[in-house]
C-alpha cells in the first residue's frame, strides 16, 4: 500500500474560526494503481493533493505513505520524502525559464549530490521516455505548451518516485496536446507507476483505473473505470 488515509481532516483558520476543508477522508492507493479524483471548485481536491504530496499537513487523522506515518517529520525530513518518494506534475508546468529542458528535469537530482554529468544522463533518459530527447538543450520559451508539460513529467519521473501526483495536467493544453500527455500517463501506468491525478475532465478521468469524487471535503469512490467507460480525452 503506497497511500493510506484514515479519518483525515484538514481545517484552515478564517477570522479566528476553523473552516473545515477535508472531512473524514479515507483512502487507499495500492502500488501500481491509477486513480483520478474529480470535484468542483472549492471541493478540497487541491488541498488533498497538497496533503498527499507533503506540501501541507492534516489537522487530524492518519496519513501513511509507503506504510510509514510521517506526522512527526520535520520540514527537512518532509522535503526529503518529497524529493525521494513523490513526483509532481502541475497544470502550469513550473519550469525555470532560464534553465534548459534537461536542467529543469535534473533539478530534483541536484539535491542528492549527483554529479552534473550523471544528472544530464539521467535527465536525457527521462526526456527520451516522454519523446523529447531531441529537445534536451531547448529552453521552455522554445517549446510548445505540450512539450513543456512533457518536460515537467520527465522531471517528475527522473527520480523513480513511488507516487506520481498530477494536478490538472491537461488543463492548460489544447485537445491534441492533452491527448498526447494522457498517452504518456497511460504508458507510465503500464510500466508500473502509481498515479493519483486531479482532473475536471471526464474523458481524462475515464483513462484511470479508478475514479474518486470529492465534494464539500468528503471523498467517495466513483462508479466506473477505464475498462467500462472508454478512454477518449474529450
Amino acid at each position: 500500500m503506497i497511500v493510506e488515509l484514515k479519518a483525515l481532516c484538514k481545517d484552515y483558520e478564517q477570522g479566528g474560526l476553523p473552516v473545515p476543508v477535508l472531512r473524514d477522508v479515507n483512502m487507499q492507493v495500492e502500488q501500481g494503481e491509477y486513480i483520478a479524483i474529480m470535484g468542483p471548485s472549492g471541493s478540497g481536491k487541491t488541498t488533498l493533493m497538497n496533503v498527499l504530496g507533503y506540501l501541507d499537513v492534516p489537522t487530524s487523522g492518519v496519513y501513511l505513505f509507503d506504510g510509514v506515518d510521517n506526522s512527526a517529520a520535520t520540514d527537512e525530513e518532509m522535503a526529503k520524502i518529497r524529493n525521494e518518494g513523490i513526483g509532481f506534475v502541475f497544470q502550469t508546468f513550473h519550469l525555470l525559464q532560464r534553465q534548459r529542458a534537461w536542467e529543469n528535469v535534473a533539478l530534483p537530482l541536484s539535491f542528492r549530490g549527483i554529479s552534473r554529468k550523471d544528472r544530464r544522463e539521467m535527465a536525457a533518459e527521462a526526456l527520451e521516455r516522454v519523446g523529447l530527447l531531441d529537445r534536451l538543450d531547448f529552453y521552455p520559451a522554445q517549446l510548445s505548451g505540450g512539450q513543456c508539460q512533457r518536460v515537467a513529467i520527465a522531471r517528475a519521473i527522473c527520480t523513480a518516485p513511488k507516487l506520481l501526483l498530477a494536478d490538472e495536467p491537461t488543463g492548460a493544453l489544447d485537445s491534441k496536446s492533452g491527448l498526447q500527455i494522457m498517452e504518456i500517463f497511460d504508458s507510465l501506468h503500464d510500466e508500473g507507476a502509481t498515479i493519483v491525478m486531479i482532473t475536471h475532465e471526464m474523458g481524462v478521468a475515464r483513462r484511470a483505473g479508478r475514479v474518486m469524487h470529492i465534494r464539500d471535503g468528503m471523498l467517495t469512490d466513483g462508479a466506473f473505470s477505464a475498462h467500462t467507460a472508454g478512454g477518449d480525452i474529450k
